[in-house]
């Protein structure tokens, strides 16, 4: 079967062209031939960029040698409003105190911990289905549900029907309409003192969500001084100092690390399990499998990780989905001194560009690589392309965090979806493009039916 996919040109254009694009559409905006291409490059007086689909590469500046390729500062500039010093943003020894305060937290043994907050907001979110049973609705907004759910219940012991945690996510929809994917005033190459330029609606919606964030941060600090917080993701990160330094994170970094734990862990989960369930609504027979699986492995009340861990179909199911659809299409690197990338000489302060789309679609590496198929994992190209070729969470010493976390939700939800529904296409396919995430254009719509 294979999915919908973007529409592109091997039309050539300048940066700031492909910018005013990217305000619209990243995917589309981009040429076709960077399907096939091992590298390509884009120039204008104010930009050079160059994008790596070459894995070689791709490990050269992920795994080799990241520190000569860190996050592109313009990318910084563009998300300051929302994730001000966030983890996702950081570089150099900043970037290296919170990856020390925040892994302990999403360690494989604390894993367990998070797993009943996860089912019930699985359950949840399958019952929330189940009332439009008979019906075709755009199931974005309920994985965006869901996929909130989950942060808070696990960050902060609340579900989404908290008053706050609730306006949190009514915040953050707002802001993902106010956001561009590319900011425009980040491609000028002003000095660090001028102040960059970004939308009112931007700045508004970024502040009431962190406004909102500080508030249920300040109360769990409350609560932790008290004895009498909950043992959850929050108390674990606001608790954990640095062992290096043994200071902790200010009230304000934590702030900044909330905002990116909602948009890393909300809106990229929810864009995952959008596709997932309608892939599974276009190859029944998948959906079958998964569903099946389901009824066997999740019995009892509430199953632990061991049963999860049983779930090998749903699992290759999200992997496929992110291979075709990864939540975050494009990470951006910027050169630190000037580089040699495949015989091209490259100035310092040029935009290294890894592209999980290309690259997961790359045609000289992966068989059938516009097809949906979560067996090819179990193929010999499938176990090499997973090595060299696979990068939704990124890899190296910045791979998310939270990928074990994603990798335990997301399979989760599908299993308890499809054990108690079935999954048919709606009247029209969706069209994917990417903004914050790979969405769909007019959302991604579903029929829901009871088993």
């Amino acid at each position: 079967m294979i999915p919908p996919k973007p529409r592109t040109t091997e039309g050539r254009g300048g940066v700031l062209r492909y910018a005013l694009r990217f305000r619209r559409d990243l995917l589309s905006a981009l040429p076709a031939r960077l399907y096939r291409a091992w590298m390509a490059e884009f120039r204008s007086p104010l930009l050079r960029s160059v994008v790596c689909n070459d894995p070689a590469l791709v490990k050269l500046v992920l795994q080799a040698r990241p520190r000569d390729f860190p996050k592109s500062n313009r990318l910084r500039e563009g998300l300051a409003p929302l994730l001000g010093q966030s983890v996702f943003v950081t570089n150099g020894p900043l970037w290296e105190r919170q990856r020390r305060i925040i892994d302990p937290a999403f360690e494989g043994g604390r894993l367990g911990h998070t797993l009943p907050a996860m089912w019930d907001a699985a359950l949840s979110a399958t019952h929330r289905l189940a009332a439009h049973a008979g019906t075709e609705i755009d199931v974005e907004p309920e994985t965006s549900h869901a996929a909130a759910d989950v942060i808070f219940r696990t960050l902060f012991s609340v579900p989404i029907e908290d008053e706050t945690a609730a306006q949190v996510f009514a915040a953050f929809r707002a802001h993902q309409d106010a956001q561009p994917i590319v900011n425009l005033a980040a491609l000028v190459p002003l000095p660090a003192w001028v102040p960059r330029w970004h939308g009112r609606r931007t700045r508004h919606t970024a502040a009431t969500i962190r406004g909102l964030i500080s508030r249920m941060v300040n109360a769990r600090a409350a609560e932790i001084d008290a004895g009498r917080a909950p043992d959850d993701l929050a108390s674990k990160i606001m608790t954990t100092p640095d062992p290096q330094t043994g200071q902790g994170f200010t009230p304000d970094e934590m702030v900044d690390q909330v905002a990116i734990f909602f948009l890393a862990g909300h809106e990229t989960s929810a864009s995952a399990l959008a596709w997932a369930l309608w892939l599974l609504a276009a190859a029944p027979e998948w959906q079958d499998r998964v569903a099946a699986e389901a009824r066997e492995v999740l019995q009892g009340d509430r199953p632990d990780l061991s049963a999860v861990s049983r779930l090998k179909t749903a699992r290759a199911v999200f992997r496929e989905t992110m291979r075709l659809y990864p939540p975050v299409p494009m990470m951006v690197r910027e050169t630190v001194q000037p580089e040699c990338l495949r015989d091209r000489n490259l100035p310092r302060g040029t935009q290294v560009v890894l592209s999980p789309w290309h690259l997961h679609r790359h045609e000289r590496l992966w068989d059938t690589p516009d097809a949906f198929d979560p067996a090819r994992w179990d193929t010999e190209n499938g176990r090499a392309c997973a090595r060299s070729a696979y990068i939704p969470f990124s890899a190296g010493q910045r791979v998310c965090p939270g990928a074990g976390f994603a990798m335990i939700e997301g399979p989760l939800m599908l299993a308890l979806i499809c054990r108690e529904l079935r999954l048919s296409r709606g009247a029209v396919d969706p069209v994917p493009v990417a903004r914050l995430t790979v969405r769909g254009r007019d959302g991604i719509r579903l029929r829901i039916d009871r088993r």
